[in-house]
């Protein structure tokens, strides 16, 4: 009777042994979850004021990151951060120009934290290097800097790198469902017809301005001066305007509105006090109303949709919610200003060790920062502005750098 076993050759042999001995060498890490883990990403962060500081470790606490160079203009603020989070000092930067070195320092990625006026600077350079990027909103505070940063999103994906821009509110699950019920045909909703949305929330300091910018570029002093910060409809309000053009999948056509400063002795050119209404190419009427000072109102970013035979409401803060004659849903959102950091550092994260370079979150914070600059100059000139407009007139606005260290 032939034997039940199948013939061995040496080669056959040999290769079962190699296999079996690979397995056996990679099962304990693989039960130690090693084997599929990538090597931590060397991410330099730019900007080291309180947000800066406060994401870096936020960086650091998810596990996938080393944080290898910091770099703000004040040395000291770069000092004590790269003290705190273990940055060795040979790679800890400062000046204007300091954001130059920690891109030649072996980092792999930047978070960029600065005023946003720089940018568009600084993305750029990084994606010129070939770095990957991870950038804080609102991308540009004018339309040249807007189509910069489009343009370098577009640059990283032919360099397969990764540009991802950090929104909190679409990252919400609960805003997330509040959305799938608006969109779902048979919820009962029916189509947008108008958004509203509000900010409000008290103001920066705004100090006396000094001989030069040195003073502005701290404590979120630069969002009260326009060029710097893209003032409060761009820097706060900026929140809910993205949320909406999430909602709807387009940015708006025209806006007409009027705004004014309000705040108590102010210094910078922003305005803190808006009434806006922003026309889309599908007919929905989008008004927003934005308030930045110090008189007691309860903080809100909230985005209610109205809908044919429906309403929702996305939000920052307390709940988001649902409404139909069929059917209601409403869920907390909670602890969204951090949780939402922590989810686009965790997606940031997988992009770029999955090779995900299509970086999807850029075209609409490009829209959304162009809505808020339409948004802006419709309520300086109290009067109906174009996207079109503003568009051709590209108006790029200077900040007077003079007398920094370089």
């Amino acid at each position: 009777m032939r034997s039940p076993l199948v013939p061995v050759n040496r080669r056959r042999f040999l290769r079962g042994t190699l296999l079996a001995g690979a397995a056996a060498a990679t099962a304990p890490a693989i039960l130690r979850g090693q084997s599929l883990r990538p090597p931590p990403v060397k991410l330099g962060v730019i900007g080291c004021g309180t947000r800066g500081k406060w994401i870096a470790k936020l960086f650091q606490q998810h596990g996938g990151y080393e944080l290898r160079a910091v770099a703000d203009y004040f040395p000291e603020v770069a000092d004590q951060v790269g003290t705190e989070l273990g940055v060795d000092a040979a790679r800890r930067f400062s000046t204007l120009s300091g954001y130059r070195r920690l891109l030649a320092s072996g980092v792999e990625a930047v978070a960029l934290e600065t005023p946003p006026y720089f940018f568009p600077e600084h993305a750029q350079a990084a994606v010129a290097v070939g770095l990957h990027v991870y950038c804080a909103k609102p991308v540009a505070t004018d339309v040249p800097g807007c189509l910069a940063i489009g343009a370098a999103a577009k640059s990283a994906t032919a360099q397969q790198r990764v540009f991802y821009v950090d929104y909190q509110m679409p990252t919400d699950p609960v805003n997330q469902a509040v959305l799938q019920r608006v969109r779902d045909p048979e919820s009962g909703f029916g189509n947008i017809s108008r958004v509203a949305t509000a900010g409000s929330f008290g103001h920066f300091p705004d100090p006396p301005k000094t001989a030069n910018l040195e003073s502005r570029l701290q404590k979120l002093i630069w969002v009260n001066d326009i060029a710097l910060g893209g003032d409060y409809l761009g820097n706060y309000d900026i929140h809910v305007i993205d949320t909406a053009l999430w909602a709807l999948g387009e940015r708006p056509v025209a806006a007409l509105g009027a705004s004014r400063i309000g705040r108590v002795d102010p210094h910078g050119d922003s305005h803190d006090v808006c009434l806006l209404t922003f026309e889309y190419a599908s007919g929905v009427v989008h008004d927003h109303h934005g308030n930045a000072l110090k008189n007691f109102l309860p903080n809100e970013l909230g985005c209610r949709l109205h809908g044919q035979t429906g309403n929702a409401l996305l939000n920052y803060w307390d709940k988001a919610t649902f409404r139909t004659r069929d059917d209601s849903f409403s869920g907390a959102v909670e602890n969204l200003y951090e949780a939402g950091v922590v989810r686009n550092i965790a997606a940031f994260h997988r992009a770029v060790t999955e090779g995900d370079f299509t970086n999807t979150t850029v075209p609409r914070a490009v829209d959304g920062a162009l809505t808020c600059i339409l948004g802006r100059i419709a309520g300086e000139r109290r009067q109906r502005v174009t996207m079109e407009q503003i568009l051709e007139e590209n108006t790029r606005l200077e900040v007077d750098l003079s007398g920094l260290k370089t």
